[in-house]
């Protein structure tokens, strides 16, 4: 049972980090994107390529995860600029159209390209008692990547100037606009910067599990239910939803097996949207 619950965690962290991501470019740009899960994979098998051609883990990582933030700086000033004209519903509607359009030509890209690259990451100590539970070191590191980021984001948001531009155009766009603020740039920033997340989100993968090209839209699904349960304008709410929905996960997919669970967490977002349509902590906080 604590082991299952150390597992749980471990995968709520991983959830949010995919999420958060999510979160930050609609809460900012008005958009779903609906190719976040591919930006996660191409970090993924970039990371997997580089390792195979004997570039070092961590070198391979941190490549991969600037190769996934350079695919969304070219997606916000490319396709999403056409999205980016429009206000409300049409915004979103396009966006979420070009944004499918992107996920299914990245995934044809790769499962052709790479259909037996997969990243898998092991470590030189394979196991750690915590808790009187034993748990793989990659696990941990990948909850250790997953803390340290979302920590770091806080303080961004926060503590810093930037951060701050960020949430007062997500509060009141007019407003923000009359006080000077860049709103363009403000909103390229926050792509990629999700991206980033997304790309670091898709070693924490590689770390506990595996990842290949095919896992692109599982992902992108994930990353919207937590988004959906915690407030697809809500970090607070995202960083809760992964934890409570990772939990939920490894404990129904242990009783239940992985189809149920899916169900179930599909379930979990439909009551939210009824119940609670602001998520678990409402709006942005």
């Amino acid at each position: 049972m604590i082991s299952l619950f150390i597992d749980g965690i471990i995968c709520g962290l991983q959830l949010s980090l995919l999420a958060v991501g999510l979160t930050l470019i609609f809460g900012l740009g008005g958009v779903l994107n609906l190719a976040h899960g591919q930006l996660a994979v191409i970090a993924g098998i970039s990371a997997a390529g580089l390792i195979g051609a004997g570039v070092n883990v961590p070198l391979a990582a941190l490549l991969g995860v600037l190769i996934a933030g350079a695919s969304g700086l070219v997606l916000d000033r490319s396709l999403m600029l056409m999205a980016y004209r429009y206000k409300g519903e049409a915004r979103l509607l396009l966006g979420l159209v070009l944004t499918l359009g992107v996920s299914l030509v990245i995934e044809g890209f790769l499962n052709y390209s790479f259909p037996l690259v997969a990243l898998s990451i092991s470590l030189p100590i394979l196991n750690v008692t915590l808790f009187g539970v034993v748990v793989r070191t990659t696990a941990i590191v990948a909850a250790l990547i997953a803390i340290l980021t979302l920590l770091s984001l806080f303080l961004f948001l926060k503590g810093t100037s930037l951060g701050k531009a960020v949430r007062s155009i997500v509060q009141n766009e007019v407003g923000a606009e009359l006080c000077g603020i860049d709103q363009a740039s403000v909103r390229t920033l926050i792509f990629i910067l999700g991206s980033l997340m997304a790309g670091l989100a898709g070693i924490a993968q590689g770390l506990t599990a595996s990842l290949d090209a095919r896992m692109g839209m599982e992902l992108t699904i994930f990353a919207l239910i937590v988004a959906t349960v915690g407030g697809v304008r809500s970090i607070n709410g995202t960083l809760a939803a992964g934890i409570l929905l990772g939990i939920v996960n490894v404990f129904a997919s242990f009783y239940v097996g992985t189809y149920l669970t899916f169900i179930i967490l599909l379930t979990t977002a439909g009551l939210t949207i009824l119940l609670r349509p602001r998520g678990l902590l409402g709006d942005w906080t």
